[in-house]
């Protein structure tokens, strides 16, 4: 079994980078990262929040599928390692439930939420993306998408998604 995934990296600090084996990473105030979003007229931020989830959906399916490999396929392993790893990277503590529908995860203390601050419309396009990714493959289809249906930029207490056949 691997190490937790923040005993996982490594720190280079000569070359300036943080490693999981050949995959980086970065750390970031999420205040700087939301607030690029927060600037942007309606439009525009949609397309931009859009791009970002496309984005995770192809960069976070490359570490997702690494994590399916290690975990030998399971799918209860892979929500697991991911649910586990998603704390380590600052992106709020994550619980799955997968049932015959397909998959919810609730997200408390979603970084995404916190840095955008009060809005009406949901802001955890990251998150959106990952959970597609993963959705992909527990559910073994591509024609997977998942949604966020309560954000806690807009109130709510916690983050859900649902993650379903598109």
């Amino acid at each position: 079994m691997k190490p937790p995934f923040r005993e996982r990296l490594d720190f280079d600090g000569a070359n300036g980078q943080v490693l999981d084996e050949s995959r980086r990473y970065m750390l970031m105030r999420p205040e700087a990262l939301m607030g690029l979003f927060r600037r942007l007229d309606d439009e525009t931020r949609q397309k931009a929040l859009d791009a970002l989830a496309d984005s995770v959906i192809e960069m976070g399916g490359d570490s997702a599928r690494a994590y399916k490999v290690h975990g030998g396929g399971d799918v209860d392993a892979l929500l697991s390692t991911v649910a586990n790893t998603a704390p380590d990277l600052g992106w709020g503590a994550w619980s799955f439930t997968h049932g015959p529908s397909g998959i919810e995860l609730t997200v408390r203390n979603s970084p995404f939420a916190a840095g955008y601050g009060p809005t009406s419309r949901p802001v955890c396009h990251a998150i959106s993306g990952m959970v597609t990714a993963v959705g992909r493959m527990v559910l073994d289809s591509d024609d997977v998408v998942a949604r966020e249906i309560e954000c806690a930029a807009c109130g709510a207490p916690a983050c859900r998604f649902e993650v379903r056949q598109a």
